[in-house]
């Protein structure tokens, strides 16, 4: 080959889509866009069939293909010689490239109807540039190199998160501290951690970086999009060129829906983050055998995130779930909790909130608007109900647990990043009303406001 596929990476990464022309036996051309083209190794690459019907019976009469691709930063343009060599419908590669699909399918709202059908493996016979494609730049007028890969020093980097990670006192402060680490030594500027929420088949956003809102309490099925995608199958994943890929799955929606299956489509999904998000990184927080929660990074810029990111920034992950099973441990050994001496301020001189409690849907509303549900919102009801019948202010992790009511797990509960989510849920809807640290183990509920406790079936 006149070139290495290594060096042409870029236009693998799906931002301009790739065209792809075959031939059947008789000579009748088919040419076609193409949504994957997939680096395999230095002499193969696999293509995505999906509903290219025709491309797949040209492979079987006639295995050859030509593929055209554009590099996203330069815009020059290449060709590649193929040859078919064979179809997979299972495995790493096909689920690597299916996770990909299945992403787009959810985000579009075409799950099971939008996926992956085999990835084709096609040898490398040749690759070229197109020469003249451009026009020559004027003489002392050079393309603008990229930017080099990876921080300046990649284990100085991982150093000082560890450091963070280890020093971190609690939870909420190892989540705050890893998305900041992100931010300064890798310039991901927009990040996001999601705790796995085993009852609901859930992620909840527990702490998030550089967003306009915190979005905390955002919510992620199972499945959805690259956060429930990468949980689900615990796998890490990038994306680069969303925009291309969610235009491509609209389209193939629409096209679903003119042909008059629009039954088997759903809404669109609307998901936690950047609604311009160019390129995605997600990777699942896992210990053992246990599923904890996704760490997610994203970025406007199409070519944020380099390969070398992906294993790199697995080892963070890997710390980050450890750091949180950790605290979910809680070694507090208290076995009874001191009641603390009611508080009485004149309610006249404070606004009065209005939670209520409903107990079919199992969440939390104040003042008419939602602030949290499941286990946290049992957690709030609890301790509301126990301030306002027995004047109590602070309470204790030990005696949580050893609530049935909560509904907690008898092993690894996560009681303390509940608790974080609840006390930011607060901050950002509730600020009269906050959880404050007493010592490891041990907090106070304090109130700026008189409450009002409502309790209704639905």
């Amino acid at each position: 080959m006149s070139l290495r596929l290594e060096e042409i990476r870029r236009c693998l990464q799906g931002i301009i889509p790739c065209v792809i022309a075959t031939c059947a036996r008789d000579g009748t051309p088919n040419v076609t866009f193409l949504s994957q083209v997939h680096y395999v190794d230095s002499r193969h690459v696999a293509i995505s069939c999906q509903f290219f019907n025709k491309t797949r019976r040209n492979f079987d009469e006639n295995p050859f293909a030509r593929v055209e691709l554009w590099d996203p930063v330069t815009y020059e343009a290449y060709h590649l010689g193929l040859k078919y060599v064979r179809s997979e419908t299972e495995g790493p590669l096909f689920d690597a490239m299916a996770a990909r699909i299945q992403v787009i399918a959810s985000h579009s709202g075409m799950a099971g109807v939008f996926k992956l059908r085999s990835a084709d493996i096609c040898e490398v016979l040749w690759a070229r540039k197109e020469e003249g494609f451009l026009d020559e730049r004027p003489a002392g007028e050079a393309c603008a190199e990229p930017v080099a890969a990876g921080p300046l020093s990649e284990l100085r980097a991982l150093s000082l998160v560890s450091c963070r990670l280890n020093r971190s006192p609690d939870l909420e402060a190892l989540l705050q501290d890893v998305l900041a680490a992100l931010d300064e030594l890798f310039r991901f500027r927009h990040s996001m951690i999601l705790l796995f929420e085993e009852g609901t088949k859930t992620l909840v956003t527990i702490a998030s970086h550089g967003y306009g809102t915190s979005g905390i309490g955002a919510e992620v099925p199972l499945g959805a999009g690259l956060i429930g995608t990468v949980a689900e199958r615990r796998a890490p994943l990038r994306l680069t060129g969303v925009d291309t890929l969610l235009r491509y799955g609209r389209a193939i929606r629409g096209r679903v829906a003119e042909t008059g299956d629009a039954s088997s489509l759903r809404p669109e999904v609307p998901l936690p983050g950047l609604p311009d998000a160019e390129s995605q990184l997600a990777l699942p927080l896992v210990v053992g055998d246990r599923l904890l929660g996704v760490l997610a990074v994203e970025s406007r810029e199409p070519l944020a995130f380099s390969d070398w990111h992906e294993p790199y920034l697995e080892v963070i992950a890997n710390q980050v779930a450890i750091g949180i099973d950790r605290f979910s441990d809680s070694p507090e050994s208290e076995a009874e909790v001191p009641e603390a001496t009611p508080r009485h301020v004149a309610p006249a001189a404070r606004p009065r909130r209005t939670f209520v409690y409903y107990r079919g849907e199992d969440c939390v509303f104040i003042d008419g608007e939602y602030l949290v549900r499941n286990v946290p919102a049992r957690i709030l009801w609890r301790l509301l109900s126990a301030h306002q019948k027995e004047g109590r202010s602070e309470f204790g992790n030990m005696e949580l647990r050893m609530d049935p009511s909560l509904g907690l797990p008898a092993y690894k509960d996560n009681l303390e990043s509940r608790l974080v989510l609840l006390r930011k849920r607060l901050e950002d809807r509730c600020p009269d009303v906050t959880l404050v640290p007493v010592k490891r183990g041990r907090f106070r509920l304090e109130l700026a406001s008189e409450i009002v406790l409502e309790e209704r079936d639905t």
